[in-house]
């Protein structure tokens, strides 16, 4: 009883005190009685009766289109599972993950076109080939440091394949390499 007797107290000096407070604000923002900042009551009025039951503004200027199939703003979206309800957080785009999976389907088609590969057969086939992205670009870099040299040119990556690549391997990868470059240089 003695906690509702002092919020009932708090309540009472409060409904006192803000009238006071916005007069004397008025008497400080001029003789008009526009305060800097405040909207106007009629602004406030309008803006309550466009937010709706779920408690979103609605599109202003088109009726029937509030609540519900209303455009969120450019800012971003409301973040239902935030900590502070209805607080604005811009939805991120998922990272980009690069992959050979393309590639790797591509070049399945030309070899055998009725045949499919499944996903983790990809995922295998797309570490593989990171694998062997690595090692040719590790072996290049190293022929550059012991060359002295800076500019990774095709020289260096066709020397590496070389080292890296066995026998009969190493030969398609020359000739397809070279192929590459110099349709490259063509265009």
């Amino acid at each position: 009883s003695v906690a509702i007797l002092a919020q009932a107290h708090r309540l009472r000096v409060a409904c006192l005190v803000l009238p006071f407070a916005r007069v004397a604000a008025m008497a400080k923002a001029g003789k008009d009685g526009k305060m800097p900042g405040m909207p106007d009551d009629a602004d406030v009025d309008e803006e309550e009766d466009k937010i709706d039951k779920t408690g979103k503004l609605g599109k202003e200027g088109k009726s029937g289109k509030e609540g519900k199939h209303a455009k969120a703003s450019k800012h971003g979206k409301i973040d239902k599972t935030s900590k502070a309800p209805g607080f604005l957080t811009k939805k991120r785009k998922p990272k980009r993950k690069e992959s050979f999976a393309v590639h790797i389907y591509k070049v399945l088609r030309q070899i055998h076109a009725d045949i499919g590969i499944s996903k983790r057969g990809m995922s295998i086939m797309n570490s593989f080939m990171q694998d062997i992205f690595d090692r040719l670009a590790s072996e290049s870099t190293k022929l550059l440091r012991s060359n002295q040299r800076c500019t990774l040119s095709s020289r260096e990556v066709e020397t590496a394949a070389r080292l890296i690549l066995p026998g009969e391997l190493s030969k398609h990868a020359l000739s397809e390499g070279t192929k590459a470059v110099t349709k490259y240089t063509r265009m």
